[in-house]
């Protein structure tokens, strides 16, 4: 393969990395069926950070926020693949089985399937493809992907509304999940996705929570947060700024220079 750490047909993807990374997108948009084939992965929400370790197969519903980081194994290596069930997909799996309108789900947002040979056989026949991209094609992306579906839905019926409650978030308390959620990284555009508001409804009802604008809450709080973390719990400007955050290092330190009158490096 050309590019072994990064692999992508369609809405499947094989990740190979030698080195821990941390993705760069904390917003998950649409359901996700995966596999950790070796390593493991720290995946960071509001309610804090879980482990999976190699072996593990779970599913992820759409519209989370989620802190992601790729740990190699001890043979140097973190491998996954993802298969990603997007709401176009599944409207039209539904329409071509004809099925019946799915319950509103509130259930958990992410779960963990026993060991199971036939979804395992499953991720070992994608093999192939990642291995020798150029030999897949769109039909054979969509007949993986409708074969991932039937696997989940044959392996735990509860899964039908999972996957096909297409309902999309309902208008929630804006400055309580402000306050659980400040520390991903995405545009506001999503934050109103999130709350059940439009992009307008959503600056208007912030600005008469917080009489301020939601880039500069977000700014002061994520800074907040960082300055309570470096003095009071010693944590490094380095280990910080993403976790709070923000892009890069140099632009935290600026605006916290900026803020507070001294460098994180020095309070």
């Amino acid at each position: 393969m050309e590019n072994k750490s990064h692999v992508l047909f369609n809405n499947l993807m094989y990740s190979c990395v030698d080195k821990k990374q941390r993705n760069n997108e904390s917003f998950v948009p649409e359901h996700a069926f995966g596999y950790i084939i070796s390593g493991e992965t720290h995946q960071k929400t509001n309610e804090g950070t879980r482990i999976f370790s190699a072996g593990t197969v779970g599913v992820v519903r759409r519209n989370q926020l989620v802190k992601t980081e790729k740990i190699p194994g001890l043979d140097g290596e973190f491998k996954s693949i993802n298969i990603f069930l997007d709401q176009a997909f599944l409207r039209r799996y539904s329409a071509e089985h004809k099925l019946a309108p799915a319950k509103p789900y509130s259930g958990e947002s992410i779960h963990l399937l026993q060991p199971d040979p036939f979804i395992k056989g499953y991720f070992d026949s994608l093999m192939p493809y990642f291995d020798h991209p150029e030999r897949a094609t769109d039909n054979m992306a969509e007949l993986k992907t409708k074969e991932a579906v039937d696997l989940l839905l044959n392996f735990n019926p509860d899964f039908y509304d999972f996957l096909f409650d297409f309902t999309e978030p309902y208008k929630i308390d804006l400055e309580a999940y402000m306050n659980q959620n400040f520390m991903f990284n995405v545009p506001a555009a999503q934050f109103a996705k999130l709350t059940g508001r439009s992009l307008a409804s959503f600056k208007r009802d912030f600005e008469k929570v917080f009489r301020i604008s939601p880039g500069q809450w977000l700014q002061q709080k994520r800074l907040n947060e960082a300055y309570y973390l470096i003095r009071e719990k010693g944590q490094k400007p380095s280990e910080v700024y993403l976790d709070v955050g923000f892009e890069n290092l140099s632009h935290f330190s600026y605006t916290f220079k900026k803020t507070f009158g001294i460098a994180p490096s020095r309070v």
